[in-house]
């Protein structure tokens, strides 16, 4: 195992395991869009979830602006603009 690829040896974390974080500002049609789709698979999956506010935290303003909502998946960006939930459930199953 010590010459297999990181990427084989790392072990799938179950979905309770799993963080998903929706990055958005209030007023945000597309935030609230994403919302209800994020809350509807993590409750589907059992899945945790939280929301930050972009206008809140500098280091989400000037990384993802021009990009939210943003889904990330345990601190990495998963999905952002529109949000799948065939997507989203593949990811967190």
């Amino acid at each position: 195992m010590a010459g297999m690829s990181p990427v084989f040896r790392r072990a799938k974390k179950a979905p309770a395991e799993r963080v998903v974080t929706l990055v958005g500002k209030p007023g945000c049609h597309l935030c609230d869009d994403a919302r209800e789709v994020i809350a509807a698979v993590c409750a589907e999956v059992g899945a945790a979830w939280e929301e930050k506010d972009i206008l809140q935290d500098q280091a989400l303003h000037d990384a993802y602006w021009e990009q939210i909502p943003v889904v990330l998946v345990d601190g990495e960006q998963h999905d952002f603009w529109r949000v799948s939930p065939e997507r989203l459930r593949k990811a967190l199953s």
